[in-house]
């Protein structure tokens, strides 16, 4: 009995200290305090363990306020001559739909260093064969290096293909350097081994923030660079899930290959990640083969923005909301994930309300459960403004796009909840092209063939005991 009060009394002080902090150190959004209070207090025998694991926010500037100074300093000295600071006076844009989305192009550059790349050609996939395919071709084709940075890389059949691809190009003398987080490839994650016929055929590998317990701050980018020639950014991890072979069915998401100069900029944030890792820039300065001249493959302008927190805002985010705030005629956003703060919230609110044909969609079935419930609550308050949401219905939703007006938008990895905004790494390529913007909205309503329209009427004829699931999740849907 003595053990179960001194065990039940240092369990208590602990859940004290940690109340303290959230209140007095973390400077953390008053909703999501109140929702780690009530966690702390409301469940004693575990609350500070959920803290520990998923809420502790202290240490973060100590983690990568050196990580942001270091980046910052590097772009400064690193970034070509091409790349110089903009001047709205003075710049001229290339394309009539970046002269349009000029302010949102400014707010990238000053809130993230992310500069502005015209004469880019975009390929749009949205199935997980052929953006893989085209992955592999490119892999195939290299002749001097290849970059690839992954959230999740399955020990699976596409997992193992990969590596042996990665493999056989270092055998032929091509730098291979691949880099994956070290959460959310837990199957291999855990073990260099995993990677042996890589590291054994002379490639590099490394991971990202190997701290196990901690389920905050992961990289959740999605990047690859081919001989500083071809890029691709999106959705897609790599497992044979994403291929439409796992538990949730068929995969729809979204990815961009790129080619031209905005490869450059996919090839500087795999730097600066690679840096953090493994303390060392591919460098130790940019070698000219990491940034050839691309010639004018195409015409699309393009900036490669970056989120986390070794940032001091939320660029993605704040793009997001910009581009909303700028469509006069339709904003079509898909997401798996749902849980947007008040200042997303508001935006989309009051484009519907301002005219604008606002549409949201999410899936239909749940990878997270927890989240999914939290998303339908979101979407329902916004159905009342004449914001028009849907599930999609053909497989599992994993896309994380935004168009607007058919012109210019966002395809990348960053979802559309608290943990994108806030404490993952993310990375999303904003486009400013009809061509791009306009396959993107076919696309978009292609899907609403196979997708269900979440009414008013029948969101609130809903059983209760989906209510009280909606209710619990939004609840604590702030602790991200």
């Amino acid at each position: 009995m003595a053990l179960l009060v001194t065990l039940l009394t240092v369990v208590l002080v602990l859940n004290i200290i940690f109340a303290i902090t959230v209140v007095f150190f973390e400077r953390r959004n008053p909703t999501a305090a109140v929702a780690w209070l009530m966690v702390l207090f409301f469940l004693p025998p575990i609350g500070f363990l959920f803290y520990l694991i998923f809420g502790q926010n202290y240490t973060r500037q100590k983690m990568f306020v050196i990580k942001e100074e270091e980046d910052r300093q590097y772009l400064q000295e690193t970034l070509l001559g091409q790349y110089r600071e903009l001047s709205e006076r003075t710049y001229r844009f290339t394309t009539p739909e970046a002269e349009e989305f000029r302010e949102t192009i400014f707010l990238f550059l000053r809130n993230s260093r992310a500069h502005l790349t015209g004469r880019n050609q975009v390929d749009i996939y949205t199935r997980g064969e052929e953006k893989f395919d085209a992955l592999f071709a490119a892999i195939s084709g290299a002749r001097q290096h290849i970059h690839i940075e992954y959230y999740i890389i399955n020990n699976d059949d596409l997992g193992r293909r990969l590596i042996r691809a990665l493999a056989e190009k270092a055998r032929e003398g091509v730098e291979v350097r691949l880099l994956f987080d070290a959460v959310g490839t837990r199957n291999w994650g855990r073990s260099r081994r995993a990677f042996s016929e890589l590291t054994h055929a002379g490639g590099e590998v490394g991971a990202f923030f190997p701290s196990f317990y901690r389920v905050n701050y992961r990289n959740h980018r999605k990047i690859a660079i081919i001989d500083g020639a071809v890029g691709f950014i999106g959705g897609f991890n790599i497992g044979d899930e994403y291929l439409g072979k796992g538990p949730l069915g068929p995969w729809r998401d979204t990815a961009l290959r790129i080619a031209g100069r905005g490869v450059h900029l996919l090839q500087l944030r795999f730097f600066l990640d690679w840096h953090y890792v493994t303390g060392e820039y591919p460098g130790p300065a940019p070698r000219p083969h990491y940034f050839p001249d691309p010639g004018t493959p195409g015409s699309t302008p393009i900036q490669i923005v970056s989120g986390g927190p070794d940032t001091r805002w939320n660029p993605i985010k704040e793009g997001y909301i910009k581009l909303i705030n700028s469509a006069r005629e339709s904003v079509y956003i898909q997401t798996p994930y749902f849980v947007p703060d008040d200042s997303v919230a508001d935006a989309l609110r009051i484009a519907a309300l301002s005219g604008v044909d606002v549409r949201v969609m999410i899936p239909c079935k749940p990878d997270h459960p927890f989240v999914y419930w939290a998303s339908l609550s979101f979407i329902s308050d916004l159905l009342d403004a004449g914001v028009r949401a849907y599930t999609y219905d053909n497989g599992f939703l994993h896309a994380k796009t935004i168009v607007v007006d058919g012109k210019a938008g966002s395809v990348g990895s960053a979802n559309w909840d608290v943990r994108s905004f806030r404490l993952n790494f993310e990375a999303n390529a904003f486009f400013y092209d009809a061509g791009v913007g306009g396959e993107l909205a076919r696309a978009f309503e292609e899907d609403l063939r196979v997708s269900t329209e979440i009414t008013l009427e029948g969101y609130r004829s809903r059983p209760r005991w989906i209510r009280m699931k909606e209710s619990i999740s939004r609840l604590f849907s702030p602790l991200g």
